[in-house]
């Protein structure tokens, strides 16, 4: 039910929204028309829709990640995207204590399970280690982002070729 009212708020929205094309303002000199001052542009055409379910579509910020033995691999705190716009991989908070001593590790994105996660305590399985996590290198802003891949080994991406 709420999708149907939600899509009746989003309709109705839409067409209130669009804009109203502004008389014709051509004047005339000494007899002669001129062309338009400002010409009337043609509305751009409404956005696309699209509805996704609850349980379709979920954000994976702040999530925790779980290895296939269950042990804690931290959170994911952020999603790296190649010059293309794809998902290639994903920021981790690994290890520490309360935020002390934690390091930031880059796991490739096909390494990581989405199974379950119909809520926010679910948790996302990483089908990696926490000896193999544990040895990949820490990710830092601005320098070569080296990526820990599903099979365990390290992968350095080379965007400037």
């Amino acid at each position: 039910m709420r999708a149907v009212v939600l899509i009746a708020l989003l309709i109705a929205g839409l067409t209130t929204s669009l804009p109203v094309s502004a008389a014709d303002d051509t004047g005339t000199t000494q007899g002669k028309r001129t062309a338009p001052q400002d010409a009337v542009k043609e509305p751009a055409p409404p956005p696309s829709v699209t509805v996704l379910g609850a349980r379709d579509a979920l954000g994976i910020l702040g999530r925790d990640v779980r290895s296939p033995a269950n042990e804690d691999m931290g959170r994911i705190v952020d999603v790296i995207v190649d010059r293309e716009g794809a998902v290639r991989a994903a920021v981790i908070d690994f290890g520490g204590f309360l935020g002390v001593g934690s390091r930031k590790i880059v796991v490739d994105w096909n390494a990581l399970h989405f199974g379950s996660v119909a809520n926010k305590r679910d948790s996302i399985t990483l089908e990696l280690t926490k000896e193999q996590v544990t040895a990949a290198p820490e990710y830092k802003q601005d320098a070569p982002v080296i990526v820990l891949g599903a099979a365990g080994r390290l992968q350095p991406w080379d965007f400037d070729h």
